[in-house]
């Protein structure tokens, strides 16, 4: 018997979560199975929304409905996903969530893998908190696909336990409106625990996932966060792991409770757009052509350097302490693959300011 967690957003819930199994169960049997999106947003992916199965090659079946993603997968261009190498670098199985038939088709996936695995624990995972959104919140940007698992988690016949990781880390609903929405914490992470996924966040662009390991490595601040810039607390209590009522998560959820019947992504789109007034993937799609019109040109050292102390300055006045390199890249104008030309050379040019993985606003000692 093993474990099963499923990571609520995918992409950094799903990094988040072998932190979490490490954290939590360390020492007690083989790794868990993380089921998750392969959804990692246009980071990764220059295709908005989630990838499918159609999207991979390699994909290895695990029970009816389910297949997992190993090292040796790859997506099928112009797709892209973390997840490949995420399974090369930890021991963990990757199991892929298909949301193409809403949360009916999560539902069966979750009880084909539960027959199959036999799971001595089911935990589902979200960093940040916005699982535990109203739903009419002004700050939510992102709920579909957690209120997609949550719905799909409620309809199973199962014991699950919703865990929140770094509450208001995902710059969505503060951390002192989820208080009460959650219990204390059960648990307060730290270097340690993040030591397994560090060479990970090396590479990975998960924000959340990010401030969640740099808080439980002592970082504290006010980070910017997204194209929009957000400002997002780093406190003491931002590495800390909380238990919540999963039935009470989809009684406040009113998207969740509306996605319980929804049989396609599709029909899921058009509950969020009339309850939340947009669809997530929506603006992933208006984004998505807006870089495509924008030129993929190597970083000139000397020039982004000079934008990059400007970018500082004005973000000292902010009170900002800490940024993200997806706040740099977007701020900066840094599309596709240079991103990580940029991160390459930021770090090598200003060493004291790289606060792993995120990037500190003034240098070190």
């Amino acid at each position: 018997m093993t474990r099963l967690i499923v990571a609520a957003g995918g992409g950094g819930d799903a990094v988040a979560a072998a932190v979490l199994d490490a954290a939590l169960y360390g020492g007690s049997g083989e790794p868990a199975v993380i089921l998750t999106y392969a959804w990692d947003r246009l980071l990764v992916d220059p295709l908005p929304g989630p990838r499918g199965p159609d999207s991979f090659t390699g994909l290895a079946p695990l029970t009816r409905g389910v297949w997992t993603v190993p090292a040796s997968a790859r997506p099928i261009a112009p797709a892209g996903s973390t997840l490949p190498r995420l399974a090369s670098e930890l021991p963990h199985t990757f199991a892929l969530l298909d949301p193409r038939h809403g949360a009916a088709g999560i539902t069966h996936q979750l009880d084909a893998l539960v027959r199959h695995l036999r799971p001595k624990s089911i935990d589902l995972l979200d960093v940040g908190g916005d699982i535990l959104a109203k739903g009419d919140e002004p700050t939510l940007r992102s709920p579909l696909a957690d209120a997609l698992t949550l719905a799909s988690c409620y309809q199973l016949d199962r014991s699950i336990r919703l865990l929140i990781a770094g509450p208001g880390l995902d710059g969505e609903i503060p951390a002192v409106d989820l208080a009460d929405r959650m219990g204390p914490p059960i648990l307060t992470l730290t270097a340690d625990h993040i030591e397994p996924i560090s060479a990970v966040l090396e590479w990975h662009p998960s924000e959340a996932t990010g401030m969640l390991a740099a808080t439980a490595r002592g970082a504290r601040g006010l980070c910017e966060v997204r194209d929009a810039g957000l400002p997002v607390p780093l406190t003491d209590q931002s590495p800390g792991l909380h238990e919540a009522d999963l039935h009470q998560a989809l009684q406040r959820n009113e998207l969740a409770r509306a996605l319980l019947p929804t049989e396609t992504l599709g029909q899921a789109e058009q509950r969020s757009r009339a309850i939340c007034g947009y669809s997530e993937i929506d603006y992933e799609r208006n984004k998505a052509n807006w870089l495509n019109s924008q030129p993929n040109r190597k970083p000139d050292p000397t020039r982004t350097l000079h934008c990059l102390d400007e970018f500082q300055e004005e973000a000292r006045h902010r009170g900002i302490t800490h940024t993200t390199f997806r706040r740099i890249t977007e701020a900066l104008g840094i599309v596709g693959k240079q991103r990580q030309t940029l991160r390459k050379l930021l770090i090598s040019h200003r060493p004291n300011q790289y606060e792993a993985p995120l990037w500190r606003i003034s240098p070190g000692a």
